[in-house]
């Protein structure tokens, strides 16, 4: 299997489907570019750019669970921009992990599911 060397992974130490995900890259040989993305939150710009290599609406990113979501006074109507921002301000929100390769992104839920971003770029 080759695979890009621009792997990017969006990631939240805490979170057990990140590390899973994590863990299933490195068994692999893989080792991507970690994105501690509450720490480095993604500009507006990136967030509208993950939901593109998604190939979902914005809203579909966010954890509406979330206090910071009704904070912001978000909700299935609200604009890309609106979500957009709100994840800038509020990286808690983005849904997680992400698996970026090239201009393609997969969610990591389950931490299988971006197996098949792997196997299309070989």
């Amino acid at each position: 299997m080759s695979t890009p060397s621009d792997l990017r992974l969006f990631h939240e130490p805490r979170c057990s489907k990140s590390r899973a995900t994590l863990a299933l890259l490195e068994e692999r040989g893989l080792r991507p570019t970690i994105v501690e993305y509450l720490k480095q939150p993604p500009t507006p710009e990136e967030f509208l750019a993950l939901a593109k290599a998604l190939g979902r609406p914005a809203h579909e990113l966010l954890r509406t669970k979330e206090s910071a979501y009704a904070e912001a006074g978000l909700s299935p109507e609200s604009s890309e921009a609106e979500i957009a921002a709100a994840v800038a301000a509020h990286p808690v929100l983005l849904e997680r992990p992400i698996l970026v390769a090239g201009d393609r992104a997969a969610l990591g839920r389950p931490p299988e599911s971006v197996l098949p971003l792997l196997e299309s770029t070989e």
